[in-house]
């Protein structure tokens, strides 16, 4: 199943949805009580899922054109955002940077969180090198603690698309990467949440990002230093992962800031990130004064 936070053309309040092909189907047609988000469904757990694959099944629930809605970001007010870095050794070379024995992990703040289709702007004062990242998503549908890597998998939700924007300058000039990737915006997730059984390896998914008409990233998950799995074993070994936990887990070689000449995001620029399997996700960029 995949699932998304809609916008009606007439207002700012989103609803969840259960989106098949063109079409977007309420959870509040569905089941009573609905859950309003991700966030407390996933909260539901497993039962609340299966209740809801049995009313889709059942083919009785109105189906709205997709076409009719915008997005809102695709994981509202999560637990924590974890992010890892440097989890493509072709990123790490780019940026000039080593990939440590033990996986890079920072804060992604929640104000960063938007939707598909959305504008995210910054002042030029603070950065003229904003700079795009694809990544998977990954989301934690059961407390996870001490999970071995064999089974880390089991404790997924769902995947989603990420774009981890970030202004490079900051991220240089400080010791700590949570502000530079957390402006207002500068996490987009969507359209969709795909769950897990959706997606058989995670492992095995290209992702690619274009900027204005450019391919400029073009990879596989495979190429990560670690795994999906390798990455909730080690993070649970320290805190247990709570049901709707987001990891970014890494972008992949073709930033930027490495390119020659440069590529950084401009005003009006337009960036879409994408996986196969999960969708493409895609933000407009303004640069004020």
């Amino acid at each position: 199943m995949r699932f998304a936070h809609l916008r009606g053309s007439d207002s700012s309040d989103f609803q969840l949805a259960v989106i098949e092909e063109s079409t977007a189907i309420l959870v509040s047609d569905l089941v009573s009580p609905a859950p309003a988000t991700l966030q407390q469904l996933i909260e539901g757990g497993d039962d609340l899922l299966g209740a809801l694959r049995t009313a889709v099944a059942e083919g009785t629930a109105p189906r709205h054109p997709l076409t009719g809605f915008g997005f809102a970001s695709a994981v509202v007010a999560p637990p924590v955002v974890l992010a890892v870095g440097l989890n493509y050794a072709a990123h790490s070379s780019e940026l000039g940077l080593k990939t440590d024995t033990a996986p890079t992990v920072f804060t992604l703040w929640p104000n960063s969180l938007t939707g598909h289709d959305a504008t995210t702007g910054w002042p030029r004062s603070l950065s003229e090198s904003v700079d795009y990242e694809a990544e998977l998503g990954v989301l934690i549908g059961s407390p996870a603690k001490d999970v071995s890597v064999d089974d880390a998998l089991d404790s997924v939700w769902g995947y989603t698309v990420v774009n981890d924007i970030t202004a490079r300058d900051i991220q240089f000039a400080e010791a700590q990467w949570s502000r530079c990737k957390s402006f207002d915006g500068f996490t987009p997730t969507g359209p969709f949440v795909v769950t897990a059984d959706e997606i058989p390896d995670p492992q095995d998914l290209h992702i690619w990002t274009v900027v204005d008409g450019q391919t400029v990233q073009d990879a596989s998950t495979g190429q990560m230093v670690r795994s999906v799995a390798t990455l909730i074993a080690h993070l649970s070994q320290s805190i247990t992962l709570q049901p709707g936990t987001l990891i970014s887990t890494g972008s992949p070689g073709g930033a930027g800031y490495s390119r020659d000449p440069q590529i950084f995001l401009r005003d009006r620029s337009t960036v879409t990130v994408g996986i196969d399997g999960i969708g493409e996700l895609t933000t407009h960029c303004r640069i004020y004064d």
